[in-house]
This record gives structure tokens, C-alpha cells and sequence, in this order.
């Protein structure tokens, strides 16, 4: 299964830095290769080297969904650089919640089992599909997304590139129950009561 999944891997890596040169991203062009850090004085070849995905692909499922990211703050040599990846992990029967990202499109790529995902544009229309080995979506810039694993039985794992070393990450449910607005807002907003409410914040975590 690793072999077959780093092969994946190594396809998707391609066309993404194959397609980047005409894709437009939305982080500030530089005036320089790349930006160095401050206070670094010597850069060398491990400045450009990530090895945070070491042993992800070839791990077994883990307990709920999990995100391992290559963004800007894991490797900060991505800076100026307008792209980022992240790995997605899906155990049986797990989903990656409705969210956002702010700065950039998600392309995304099946390595690993199946995927029912989807978004939702501004006229409020839905686009769905279920995604097999092999399979890419793309998820566009600022609009609600997610992804779901609807096997019972088989892990799913997919990779993600971003036109963003910083993609960001607005989840919906954390974004509107744990933030602190007020109950009653929420409560008239989703046209039910404070007690639902405050059961759903409680299941989340956040303040009841």
C-alpha cells in the first residue's frame, strides 16, 4: 500500500509544480529567490528540505481525522513561495468538517480508498462527488468545503496543495459554536432555542 501511495504522491507533485507557473496564487510576489529568516545567517540545502511527512504515508489509520500540513509555519522556506501541502487522514467513517480557506483553492488528491466531498458557492448550490483512488477535486478559493470518508471499514488518505504558503483554515462549527458568540444570536440565527444551543457548544467544546 506505501509503494502504491508514495507513486501518488510523486504524480500529484508533478502536475501541481507543472500547472503553477500559469495558476494564480494569491500570496505577494517577492523581490528576492526567497525570503530568508531573520537572524539566519547560513542557508543551505536543509533550509529548502521539509522531512515533517516522514512515515505518514506509511502509518496506520489514526483514531480520528488527522491533518499533518507543510504550510509556511512547518517550513518557512514556502514564504513568498505562493504553495503548501497538507496530507489527510481519514479513518473509517470520518470527516473533515466544513471550513474554509481564506487565502487559496485546495487541490485535492485521492491516494488511498474513497471520498464524498463537496462545497457550496454564494448562490447557496451544492457540488458534490464521490471521489476514488486516483480521483482530484478542486475546492475553490474562500468557499465552504469537506470531505468525508464514508467507508464503514477502509481508511482513506488524500493530499492537498494550496496556490498559499498560508492557506488558512476557518472551521464552521468552531468558527460559529466556540467563539463566544452570544446564545440567543444563535439560537434566532438557526431558528431554534438557547438549550440546542447550548447542547451543540457543549459537544464542541465551547462555552454552555
Amino acid at each position: 500500500m506505501a509503494s502504491t501511495v508514495v507513486m501518488h504522491l510523486l504524480f500529484f507533485t508533478v502536475a501541481v509544480f507543472a500547472t503553477s507557473w500559469t495558476a494564480q496564487a494569491s500570496d505577494p510576489d517577492i523581490l528576492t529567490d526567497f525570503v530568508v529568516p531573520p537572524n539566519s545567517s547560513a542557508i543551505n540545502g536543509s533550509f529548502f528540505t521539509f522531512t515533517g511527512m516522514r512515515g505518514v504515508l506509511d502509518s496506520d489509520a489514526p483514531p480520528n481525522f488527522k491533518v499533518t500540513k507543510a504550510g509556511m509555519a512547518e517550513f518557512p522556506a514556502l514564504n513568498g513561495q505562493s504553495v503548501s501541502f497538507a496530507v489527510l487522514q481519514f479513518p473509517a467513517g470520518a470527516v473533515n468538517s466544513p471550513h474554509t480557506h481564506p487565502r487559496s483553492a485546495e487541490h485535492l488528491f485521492v491516494v488511498e480508498g474513497s471520498l464524498v466531498v463537496g462545497f457550496v458557492d454564494t448562490a447557496n448550490k451544492l457540488y458534490t462527488q464521490t471521489l476514488q483512488l486516483g480521483d482530484m477535486f478542486m475546492f475553490p478559493k474562500g468557499l465552504v468545503h469537506f470531505q468525508y470518508n464514508a467507508d464503514a471499514q477502509e481508511q482513506a488518505t488524500a493530499i492537498s496543495a494550496f496556490g498559499s504558503a498560508n492557506a488558512g483554515t476557518v472551521s464552521v462549527p468552531l468558527s460559529v459554536f466556540t467563539t463566544g458568540i452570544d446564545d440567543g444570536i444563535l439560537a434566532a440565527s438557526f431558528k431554534t432555542d438557547v438549550a440546542t444551543i447550548q447542547k451543540i457548544k457543549a459537544g464542541l467544546g465551547g462555552e454552555a
